[in-house]
């Protein structure tokens, strides 16, 4: 039997690799989940996953919870700024426990990317080459959820801001990247491989707002602004100033061609196409 760690185990993603796990036949028993808080892994206890406590930043909490482990879904962390020495962390501690096989969540393109936040995603994928450690880098675009979750205020305002222009993102949902993920964790021959992740059909910010408009019978527009204007304008809402500026820049980034993905690397892992996004778009307004 294989034993897996899942990092990142109460997030968004890693809950959705663990559920793609488990659909793949993996045994509970054979899954571990790192997290940082235990209250909130309850309901993976209860379906028999082996809930680990650690930190990136805790050395020592993270042998612990390496511990047995065989291969590691590695989600990167969410502490943009800081993910440098994180993730050093972890892959030293994997480097120590033996790991078979590290499986890593980077962004596309990461060794050449214009992306601001490809920064940390390099370096990583930079420490895991270093290391000797046998890993397959998940390269992943943009997950769809970054625009469907802004889907009432889209609708609120009747408009979509950004400083994308007529650049198309190569978005999938993020329970297609867990699934892609999952299937990467199980496989045999594994190691070396680098997997530039998107959805199937790239649009525009355009296109989104118009496939919005017809999903929901609410008209809504793109307004397409300056760099500078659309980072102000995310301020104004409340977003961190520094997390403004890394969204702008990644619209940016996504206007010249940054984050477009025609590989079909996603479809074929996950053995069908990516999910639309008409449906994804229905699945939020529902």
């Amino acid at each position: 039997m294989t034993s897996i760690l899942v990092t990142g185990a109460t997030g968004h993603l890693g809950r959705l690799a663990i559920d793609a796990l488990l659909a793949r036949g993996v045994a509970p028993a054979d899954i571990a989940a790192l997290v940082r808080d235990r209250a909130k892994a309850d309901d993976l206890a209860e379906r028999g996953i082996d809930v680990r406590v650690g930190s990136f930043e805790d050395p020592a909490s993270l042998d612990a919870a390496l511990a047995g482990i065989d291969r590691l879904l590695f989600i990167s962390g969410s502490e943009v700024g800081q993910r440098v020495a994180q993730h050093q962390n972890v892959v030293d501690a994997a480097v120590r426990a033996g790991v078979e096989l590290v499986a890593y969540t980077s962004i596309v393109r990461a060794d050449t990317s214009p992306l601001g936040l490809a920064d940390e995603h390099r370096a990583t994928e930079q420490a895991l080459a270093d290391s000797g450690l046998p890993h397959a880098l998940l390269r992943n675009s943009w997950y769809i959820e970054n625009y469907t979750a802004q889907v009432p205020q889209h609708l609120e305002h009747g408009v979509v801001l950004g400083a994308a222009g007529e650049g198309r993102v190569s978005a999938a949902t993020r329970a297609d990247y867990a699934e892609a993920a999952a299937a990467v964790i199980t496989s045999e021959d594994q190691a070396g491989q680098v997997y530039e992740l998107g959805g199937d059909s790239a649009f525009t910010l355009g296109e989104y707002a118009a496939a919005l408009s017809e999903q929901s019978g609410t008209p809504v527009a793109y307004r397409d602004l300056s760099v500078q204007d659309y980072a102000a304008a995310l301020v104004g809402a409340g977003v961190p100033e520094g997390y403004a500026q890394a969204l702008a820049s990644g619209d940016d980034g996504l206007k010249h061609g940054a984050l477009l993905v025609e590989t079909g690397d996603l479809s074929r892992l996950i053995g069908r196409p990516t999910t639309p996004l008409a449906d994804a778009l229905r699945s939020a307004l529902a």
